[in-house]
């Protein structure tokens, strides 16, 4: 004789059906969690750091277009600038036009500075050694130094150069 074979009874199972409010409810979910960091963020970025670097903006746009034109002169003249240090507490800016011949008779200064502090700053005024060289004495101690070169034909004719230096 054989046995019967029983199946166990079927029973319904519930399967999780995807709904458009299913749908919905995890992008709101995703966007408000990503809004929120986000807003977080900001919130500490601009409470570190407003953005506002100088506090006469104004003004400060009115020089930078001044310093525009006067680059644009500058360039018209073709003269060139170069300056470092020459020695201990001796400085040496050669100035020459483009065919590369020395430009005399120019009221050279150089205003020193360092790269991160206020420290240190002077004013140099530098005298025509030879056709073309300016030199001059400061107490510049060793290390890195911004150079901001002004030279002057009293003709109205201005050039500048800034440089970096490493003083020995």
């Amino acid at each position: 004789m054989t046995t019967p074979i029983t199946t166990p009874p079927i029973t319904a199972t519930r399967q999780f059906v995807l709904k458009g409010w299913h749908v919905l409810a995890m992008l709101v979910l995703f966007f408000g969690v990503d809004i929120a960091i986000n807003t977080v963020f900001m919130v500490k970025a601009y409470g570190t750091f407003p953005g506002e670097i100088s506090k006469t903006p104004y003004e400060d746009g009115l020089a930078y277009n001044a310093a525009l034109a006067q680059k644009r002169a500058q360039a018209s003249l073709g003269w060139r600038l170069s300056a470092g240090p020459e020695g201990p507490g001796r400085l040496r800016v050669d100035a020459a036009d483009r065919t590369g011949a020395p430009v005399r008779g120019l009221k050279v200064s150089v205003h020193l500075e360092r790269p991160a502090t206020e420290y240190g700053q002077s004013d140099v005024a530098l005298r025509e050694a030879e056709p073309g060289v300016y030199r001059g004495e400061t107490a510049m101690p060793r290390g890195a130094w911004d150079l901001t070169v002004t030279a002057d034909d009293g003709r109205g004719h201005v050039a500048k150069a800034d440089r970096r230096v490493l003083q020995p």
